[in-house]
């Protein structure tokens, strides 16, 4: 939903599909967030393809139809989707680089501690491992009697841009399998030392600055590059500072690839 409550226009449903360029021999894997779909990071896949570099951007299950079909999924389902993009790439690239967005950022970064020797890099935009929402610690219970709450998406400050493809309603069920997910992520944070570029707005109004100040905090690389993004809210891939990230995840990958595989 937009941030004054309505829901976002309807966007082209190709643009909701899975998104998959062969280039080089450097693979990058994209992740979406939470309730979202390919749409609201397509545009950063896209600035990747253009460099020539070889993309894949999968369709998480239980997204980009309804929010009924997200409660009837778990981190699990969405993790092996990621995985099956992983092994696709490792099998045609010299290297490859795992970028998230939001809770795309968690699963970014449970791929690199389950592949540690073979992701070379992590790009992570506004990485959601925590939310700072009393109504949290009622969730376990929340989920069996309530199945939804009102949707967080289309975080975005830009006026007259795209919004963000998102389910206008928050599904509580895959909402407290995500926090399996959180834990296991923020857990395994000291196992991650591949470079990372650590994108994070300023202003974000669904996940906390402490989310990423967690991942900066614990994480066990001692090559981390902090990129505050100063004029965007969550959705910073569609937001006022997309060029910016788009200029220096592409730098990022670039001066990975010059180091060579993995």
């Amino acid at each position: 939903m937009t941030r004054d409550g309505q829901a976002p226009q309807s966007a082209n449903p190709a643009r909701l599909r899975a998104f998959c360029r062969d280039g080089d021999d450097v693979g990058v894997l994209l992740c979406h967030g939470f309730t979202g779909s390919p749409q609201g990071v397509r545009p950063l896949a896209q600035a990747f393809a253009h460099a020539g570099h070889t993309v894949r951007l999968p369709l998480l299950p239980g997204h980009g139809t309804t929010w009924q079909d997200c409660n009837k999924t778990t981190w699990r389902q969405w993790y092996a989707e990621v995985e099956s993009g992983f092994v696709d790439l490792r099998s045609r690239c010299r290297i490859v680089i795992a970028v998230g967005l939001s809770m795309g950022g968690a699963l970014a970064i449970r791929l690199a501690q389950l592949h540690p020797d073979d992701i070379a890099g992590l790009v992570l935009i506004n990485p959601a491992l925590r939310v700072d929402d009393p109504r949290m610690i009622a969730l376990p219970a929340l989920q069996w009697v309530l199945p939804s709450l009102p949707g967080v998406g289309n975080d975005v400050k830009k006026v007259g841009g795209e919004p963000e493809w998102c389910y206008d309603r928050l599904p509580l069920r895959a909402l407290a399998s995500q926090t399996t997910l959180w834990r296991l992520a923020a857990a395994g944070l000291p196992q991650v030392r591949m470079p990372v570029l650590l994108a994070h707005s300023t202003q974000d109004h669904v996940v906390p600055a402490s989310s990423w100040q967690l991942v900066r905090e614990r994480i066990g690389s001692t090559d981390v590059t902090d990129l505050a993004l100063t004029n965007s809210y969550h959705v910073a891939t569609l937001d006022n500072d997309a060029e910016l990230l788009e200029r220096e995840a592409l730098a990022f990958v670039d001066r990975i690839a010059s180091r060579g595989p993995a």
